[in-house]
């Protein structure tokens, strides 16, 4: 579950889940986040994941983007896009995500953060966009962990929350 902090921010609450079959599979999440202003001239929010599972310290102890390839902005295992709320919701179902749940590059244990901002894609012509895409405070997080029961027909699948 993905939660916010404080009183002026928007209490964003929900789930990401994350399934993917084979270990050489694509990555699907579904997100299912709600809490947002119901302003319909809001901007996109970016969603990424960051390195740690971290929530000692709110949504500031997660990290930076997770990028193990230390390659440029957008393209990194922990680059998810944006999202644009529709009545203070976010529905989106992403298939073909740059990341795994398995190996060593494993985003389980990380965190999903919810940012306050539309990621510019590494457009924004400085060294913040190309590392997070300048995308702002962050909003809502949580860690990303094994949900059970575990989501798929007769296929071997990990279902993660």
């Amino acid at each position: 579950r993905a939660t916010t902090e404080g009183f002026c921010k928007p209490q964003v609450t929900g789930q990401v889940l994350f399934r993917q079959c084979y270990s050489y599979g694509k990555l699907e999440a579904i997100f299912y986040l709600d809490g947002f202003p119901l302003d319909n001239n809001q901007s996109s929010r970016a969603i990424h994941i960051h390195e740690l599972g971290d929530l000692s310290n709110g949504c500031d102890s997660t990290g930076g983007h997770y990028n193990p390839f230390r390659v440029n902005h957008p393209r990194h295992p922990g680059d998810f896009g944006n999202f644009l709320p529709k009545e203070g919701k976010i529905r989106k179902y992403k298939t073909n995500l740059f990341a795994t749940v398995f190996g060593p590059h494993s985003i389980m244990g990380r965190s999903v953060v919810i940012h306050e901002q539309e990621d510019d894609m590494g457009k924004g012509n400085n060294k913040a966009s190309l590392e997070n895409g300048n995308a702002g405070k962050r909003l809502a997080c949580c860690v990303i962990g094994i949900r059970f029961p575990f989501a798929c027909s007769s296929m071997k699948c990990i279902s993660l929350l």
